[in-house]
């Protein structure tokens, strides 16, 4: 993209909900766009948890930047790390080139919030990108694997244990999933008494899952997680995550080789890397016009972002995409010389599927569960799903998974660390689980 220098220059970080929906408003305008993303894709985010339980393929949920905006002749690319952000001069500075701006929008979404519980940042798995949601995969068959090659019993029941901590959407939905996965295919793959002794624990430390729902929602997320083998255990609060076990506050202790922490989020370190105004909790504080507090200049969106004098909204995608288009509109609008509008978030509803068949729904008011629930639960994500062949390719993925009982990625791939002659000792581990 040749970009005029009598034009806006518009730089965007953060290639998510946030930031692909700003660019989105931004484009065919009159000024250039630049989003800048460590990636090179999109990633959405409410399936990733599907690409973990062997349901997706990683490319199926994720589609290059650059052909989003292939049609769009002012909005390019980069695939930079943010490193700093010279103010003064109006210059972000990533690993790469340092970028000039008129305007910076900042989105760089969220990372998992582990709550200072001891050993969780070394030992949970998380879900926050597609390396995370592959390593997951690539782990729980293996822990089928060494189960099956295993003579200890006690070693057995470790390994197939499977806990998730967290009893909000991505917890419930990723504990249902892994339920099918094991009662599923893998119970056709393996010895039934090998499958027979896997299990799903899920801890959630408030006396009920998916707080935010209405009350009837709740029980029946539960009802139908319970009815899937799940054993949900509320009012658990976790103390100390290790290697082979997890240990509550109450002094239960349950032996298990994976922890899949769901448990929340927090905002992006960006925000205050980048000397940005940050409330107690890291995020950006911003005016009802989504502008940076006391830079006009700079403003964010998504996640890492939160309204002076306003609580928190939900770090949801839904709130994300809306706060994008607003900072979008709020540049496009000082541009014309108009006044930019408030920015109210209008919440169209919750929604969490519990596997095949089984979804609850909260959409303008009312209550849905069941059949019915999980169909709007599927149309609603194949909209909002990027790319024709990624929803086409979920489609039939769904359709084979709900018709045969059958999961169609059950691959160990890749397994990088055994390139390594270091790994042909048995004491040898996988690279450790790094944010991403």
């Amino acid at each position: 993209m040749q970009q005029d220098t009598h034009r806006l220059r518009v730089v965007i970080v953060g290639a998510g909900f946030a930031g692909l929906w700003a660019a989105r408003a931004l484009a065919g305008r009159t000024c250039d766009v630049l989003v800048v993303d460590k990636n090179n894709y999109h990633t959405f985010l409410p399936l990733l948890y599907q690409v973990a339980a062997a349901e997706l393929e990683s490319e199926q949920i994720a589609y290059p930047v650059r052909g989003i905006f292939r049609g769009a002749d002012n909005v390019s690319f980069a695939m930079a790390q943010v490193t700093g952000l010279d103010r003064e001069n109006r210059v972000l500075h990533t690993d790469s080139l340092p970028i000039p701006y008129d305007r910076l929008i900042v989105a760089p979404g969220s990372v998992t919030n582990f709550f200072g519980v001891p050993g969780a940042d070394e030992h949970a798995f998380r879900l926050k990108s597609l390396e995370q949601a592959i390593l997951l995969r690539n782990h729980i068959m293996g822990c089928f694997e060494r189960a099956a090659l295993s003579k200890s019993p006690a070693e057995q029941r470790r390994l197939l244990t499977f806990t998730v901590v967290g009893g909000g959407p991505t917890g419930v939905e990723y504990a249902g999933a892994l339920a099918e996965l094991i009662r599923g295919p893998l119970a056709k793959d393996f010895p039934p008494l090998i499958a027979g002794q896997a299990r799903v624990v899920l801890f959630e430390a408030m006396d009920g899952i998916l707080f935010g729902f209405p009350d009837l929602l709740r029980t029946e997320a539960l009802i139908a997680l319970r009815r899937k083998g799940v054993q949900v255990f509320l009012g658990a609060q976790v103390a100390e995550v290790a290697a082979a076990h997890v240990l509550l506050k109450d002094g239960s202790n349950f032996l298990t080789s994976t922890v899949a922490w769901t448990a929340g989020v927090k905002a992006h370190p960006l925000a205050a890397q980048l000397g940005l105004p940050c409330a107690p909790n890291g995020k950006i504080l911003v005016d009802e016009h989504m502008r940076v507090r006391g830079m006009p200049e700079v403003l964010a969106a998504g996640d890492a972002c939160q309204i002076d004098g306003q609580p928190p909204l939900p770090m949801i995608a839904p709130v994300a995409i809306q706060a994008g288009r607003h900072a979008a509109r709020t540049v496009l609008r000082e541009m014309k010389g108009k006044k930019p509008k408030r920015f109210t978030y209008f919440d169209k509803g919750s929604m969490a599927t519990i596997g095949r068949g089984a979804a609850v729904v909260r959409f303008c008011g009312r209550n849905y569960t069941g059949f019915f629930a999980w169909a709007m639960w599927l149309v609603v994500h194949l909209l909002y799903l990027v790319g024709f062949r990624n929803r086409l390719l979920v489609l039939i993925n769904w359709a084979w998974d709900y018709l045969l009982f059958e999961r169609a990625v059950r691959l160990i791939l890749p397994r990088e660390w055994l390139l390594n002659k270091s790994a042909l000792d048995p004491s040898s581990t996988p690279p450790p689980r790094t944010e991403g």
